[in-house]
């Protein structure tokens, strides 16, 4: 009797094991399974981030208060001598005269792009650019899996990974 006793406590050990095993090897699969089916977070870049916005209470604290003097008044002759200025957006189409060869492309791929120094994937990194961002292709390296471009309005320079834009019309 005290050997099937033995035999029975055995058995029973057994298979409680393996299904501790099996139950245990299930649940890290699903947690793991879960975590890679769902979209990571959009990477911030450090020239993207956004500035801190500075209220009313904070701008008090951190300026000391100057004593202000009156404005003085324009003559109105003064006034209407001068010409009015462009808009904003003339300037920027006047200013912004494109390379031979160049065009504007936009950035397709959902999470940017990652602008760096050489054409090369272990080139360095100077930068990122966001979806749906304004480029200025320059040019195409010789063997055309690499784009030389300048960020629009701006005049950041570098490489990006070619086949990620859509050619702006």
């Amino acid at each position: 009797m005290n050997r099937l006793s033995s035999l029975f406590q055995f058995i029973l050990g057994f298979f409680l094991g393996v299904i501790l095993l099996v139950s245990g090897t299930t649940a890290l699969a699903y947690v793991v399974l879960y975590r890679m089916s769902s979209t990571p977070p959009k990477p911030t870049f450090a020239e993207e981030k956004p500035k801190p916005k500075v209220t009313a209470k904070d701008e008090s604290k951190t300026t000391p208060q100057v004593a202000k003097t009156p404005v003085q008044e324009v003559p109105k002759q003064e006034v209407a001598a001068k010409e009015p200025e462009p808009s904003p957006e003339v300037k920027e189409e006047e200013t912004e005269k494109l390379p031979d060869g160049a065009y504007k492309a936009t950035v397709n791929w959902s999470t940017g792009l990652s602008l760096r120094a050489e054409p090369g994937q272990e080139a360095e990194r100077i930068g990122g650019v966001d979806y749906n961002t304004e480029l200025i292709i320059l040019s195409t390296s010789p063997d055309g899996n690499w784009q030389k471009v300048r960020v629009a309005g701006g005049s950041q320079e570098g490489w990006i990974k070619a086949g990620n834009v859509q050619k702006v019309e």
